[in-house]
């Protein structure tokens, strides 16, 4: 019995740090309740809308998902270890859970996962758990076989929860295809070198389409992490309507 109370203990007081070490889950508000934005580490979130569960690229093990929802859904963007995590799928349980990725995700995933995959190419669309998604591209400029991201490999999102739209944008850089999207509510925006793009493109991305709410996220690159105090000045030295919320993705371990 002791043994049992002590386990108990220990796994809740794993819980509790693990929840510790992670950012206050943001709110946003739609006609249908709340989206709750939970960071988890670099470009991994959970998003919680409607009593449905979204995990985004899952990374970090199942120590970074204590406390937290199983999914519904999971979005996988790009083939890279950041985004395509397997043992962090093993981890956190996916039996059943319904998975979108583009086709590369879908070649390198293993075998156990086929049967509950959803594959989308950029411009096509599906609706899951309720949610409506639309695959848009991401990739690196200028444009280049050799590319560390190219064109119509990996996949941004836009998801429609209620009467907002969320837009997950991937390893980008400043793409026509960003700069031109309209009505964005929320956006998750990288900035890192030399996978995505500078601080500077990242902002000037954004006041093109002018999303309500922006996250820099995917931030760290190799010489360490982005400027994103500067990011949120350039953006809102132009366009103080532009909330742009900093939330530390990089928990200490």
């Amino acid at each position: 019995m002791k043994v049992k109370i002590l386990f108990s203990m220990l796994c809740c007081m794993a819980v509790l740090q693990a929840s510790a070490q992670r950012p206050t889950p943001d709110l946003v508000k739609t006609n249908q309740g709340p989206i709750s934005i939970q960071p988890i580490e670099h470009a991994s979130l959970v998003l919680n809308w409607n009593n449905k569960t979204v995990y985004v690229d899952p990374y970090g093990g199942a120590a970074a998902y204590k406390g937290i929802a199983k999914p519904d859904l999971i979005l996988i963007t790009d083939i890279h270890g950041d985004h395509l995590d397997t043992k962090t799928l093993e981890a956190i349980g996916t039996s059943g859970v319904t998975m979108v990725a583009p086709q590369a995700v879908a070649n390198e995933l293993p075998e156990i996962y086929k049967k509950q995959l959803v594959v989308l190419a950029n411009g096509d669309s599906t609706t899951q758990a309720g949610i409506p998604i639309k695959a848009v591209p991401m990739y690196n400029l200028p444009e280049s076989a050799d590319a560390m991201h190219t064109k119509g490999r990996g996949n941004g999102y836009v998801l429609q929860m209620g009467d907002k739209k969320v837009y997950l944008a991937g390893d980008t850089e400043d793409i026509p295809e960003m700069r031109t999207l309209k009505n964005i509510d929320v956006a998750f925006v990288p900035m890192n070198l030399p996978y995505t793009m500078r601080v500077e493109q990242a902002a000037d991305a954004v006041l093109a389409f002018q999303p309500k709410i922006v996250y820099p996220y995917h931030y760290r690159g190799k010489e360490g992490l982005s400027d994103v105090a500067q990011f949120k000045k350039l953006v809102n030295n132009k366009n103080k309507q532009i909330e742009v919320r900093l939330k530390d993705w990089y928990p200490k371990k």
